[in-house]
């Protein structure tokens, strides 16, 4: 094996969360009296940069906002947005927490081959990590639910460590497992992945099944992009991804 460890983004990459999310933002947003019937197309869009700016981009998109203009909101300091209430996103925001906590495996399921994957590459003697800008409990939780015994770890968004893209929590993941930046191989399906590997000097594989088109990950400079678990691991093999 070329790498030694492999760091994999939750949503979108190893897990299909879209429903759930999606689920949740719905019930949220009606609360408070906003538009409540995203499609899971929309939700998907939503997600990558943390609940909190998962909300403003609903906000966004209910004002109008294409689907494109609202990926160039967020920020890793959950700054404000001009044009959208910071109060009634915190609102929104404190309804969302919990009910997602509640229901978050409602719909969702591993992608195929997955579990299988991992199988394979802790055989091969490879240590494996989840990295999620989702709230730390989740992540935990839906790492055990899905993968039970399949991760060394999984780290969410916590208070005191910036999220993703910044490359603290993957620099946090390498320190634990006692891997050097250089053996590790990150990935993920968004424009936040692609991101977060660049920031932490590390290759990067991209899934074509996650909540960004290839087209769009193409634009972003992405070029090791698969199709299936199986190329992702012979990709780990042979040390053949590339930023």
């Amino acid at each position: 094996m070329h790498y030694k460890a492999v760091i994999f983004d939750m949503d979108g990459t190893i897990l299909d969360t879209s429903e759930d999310l999606t689920a949740a933002v719905n019930y949220a947003m009606a609360k408070f009296g906003h538009r409540s019937d995203f499609t899971t197309v929309e939700g998907c869009h939503f997600f990558g940069s943390g609940a909190h700016t998962a909300i403003q981009r609903a906000l966004a998109r209910e004002a109008g906002m294409s689907l494109d203009e609202i990926l160039q909101i967020g920020s890793a300091q959950n700054g404000a947005v001009p044009g959208i209430d910071e109060e009634e996103v915190c609102r929104i925001l404190e309804v969302y927490q919990p009910y997602y906590k509640a229901h978050n495996a409602v719909r969702t399921c591993a992608y195929p081959g997955i579990a299988d994957l991992l199988k394979r590459l802790r055989g091969a003697g490879l240590r494996t990590a989840v990295v999620s800008n989702k709230p730390d409990n989740s992540v935990t939780q839906l790492a055990q639910d899905y993968f039970g015994g399949l991760f060394d770890l999984a780290i969410g968004e916590t208070e005191g460590i910036a999220r993703k893209p910044a490359p603290d929590m993957n620099f946090l993941i390498l320190d634990k497992l006692g891997v050097d930046v250089a053996d590790a191989v990150y990935v993920g399906d968004t424009e936040i992945d692609i991101a977060t590997a660049r920031n932490t000097g590390m290759d990067l594989i991209m899934v074509s099944w996650g909540f960004r088109p290839v087209s769009y990950q193409k634009a972003l400079g992405a070029t090791s992009i698969v199709k299936s678990a199986d190329e992702i691991y012979t990709l780990v093999a042979e040390g053949a991804a590339r930023i």
